[in-house]
């Protein structure tokens, strides 16, 4: 059984998801570094689909998959240390 989000919304630091089985999750908007920067008109301009999130003048995809896993943003590799 596949988990769809119903709904989203925010506040100045996070995103919080509300899924279809009645759980909500909220993640910082640090994770999102496109969301983070976006206005709250932006932010509004969402697509909810059976898998995820989309933005599309964002470019900005989430699944509720990865978000259950605790995965943000997983378009940029993560910088090593020297």
């Amino acid at each position: 059984m596949t988990t769809s989000p119903k709904a989203v919304r925010f506040d100045d630091c996070s995103m919080w998801v509300e899924l279809d089985d009645g759980r909500v999750l909220g993640v910082p908007l640090a994770w999102f570094p496109r969301l983070l920067a976006a206005t709250a008109e932006q932010r509004e301009v969402v697509e909810l689909s059976r898998a995820g999130l989309h933005w599309p003048d964002l470019d900005e995809d989430i699944s509720v998959a990865g978000l259950l896993a605790g995965h943000g943003d997983l378009t940029h590799s993560p910088r090593l240390a020297a």
